[in-house]
């Protein structure tokens, strides 16, 4: 298939992803999805059935953005999947007019993956601490709920684990209604997808995510079936191309 938008890192494919993605034959390292939710009676809001299967045959690890009522909604397409772990994107505004209900100011990331887990991708970052030093000391660990842990030595690098709840800004004026910003896109790209490595978008909406993958050093390759955001994402990366 020929590219809507190539350079020597990033592709991006025209079409709808349930007939794009078999014709391309790849095996990609990460599924990064922002799928349509099916939450609001937009056009572009329809969800594909049968994508997770696709994503399933091409890749083992996956994070997918949504909300609770659509994953809840569309448990079993996600059978050939394992749920790892969910990460919650904290929006410094949200958006909805319900009155009734609590403002809703986040949105919600589950981290999938298929075969066994330790030969899955995955290397949480890290970030700088500032607190009391917690230096080597030889201790044995009990917590109830995990079990026993025998005794070790800690060494404190000065670094903690990035925590789940993750703090970004939603985009203001983007090129696409549910464009995610690079700041919650590109933890979860370091965590799943090994440097040089491939990250797949089958929902490419604005190029957000092939942008944030290539600024990370990753290649990837995205499908999006509406041409108007195909063609602001290859502007985009157009743009961003020549001013490296």
């Amino acid at each position: 298939m020929t590219p809507y938008y190539a350079d020597d890192q990033v592709a991006l494919y025209l079409g709808d992803m349930r007939e794009v993605l078999p014709a391309l034959g790849l095996q990609a390292d990460l599924v990064l999805a922002d799928p349509p939710y099916a939450e609001t009676s937009l056009a572009w809001d329809r969800w594909p059935d049968g994508w997770p299967d696709l994503a399933a045959s091409v890749a083992s690890s996956m994070w997918c953005f949504g909300s609770m009522r659509m994953f809840l909604d569309r448990a079993p397409e996600f059978a050939a999947w394992k749920l790892s772990q969910d990460v919650i994107w904290q929006k410094a505004n949200g958006t909805g007019f319900a009155t009734d209900r609590f403002k809703r100011v986040h949105e919600i990331a589950t981290h999938w993956y298929r075969g066994d887990w330790s030969s899955v991708h995955h290397d949480t970052p890290r970030l700088a601490y500032t607190g009391p030093d917690k230096h080597a000391r030889a201790r044995a660990s009990r917590t109830p709920h995990t079990g026993a842990i025998g005794a070790h030595l800690y060494a404190d690098d000065g670094t903690r684990l990035m925590r789940s709840v993750l703090e970004a800004p939603s985009v203001r004026g983007g090129f696409h209604p549910t464009e995610k910003p690079l700041g919650i896109l590109d933890p979860l790209i370091r965590y799943a997808c090994p440097e040089g490595g491939l990250v797949l978008d089958p929902f490419a909406g604005s190029g957000s995510t092939l942008d944030a993958a290539r600024q990370a050093g990753r290649r990837a390759i995205g499908i999006e079936r509406h041409e108007p955001y195909a063609e602001a994402a290859a502007r985009r990366l157009s743009n961003l191309t020549l001013a490296i």
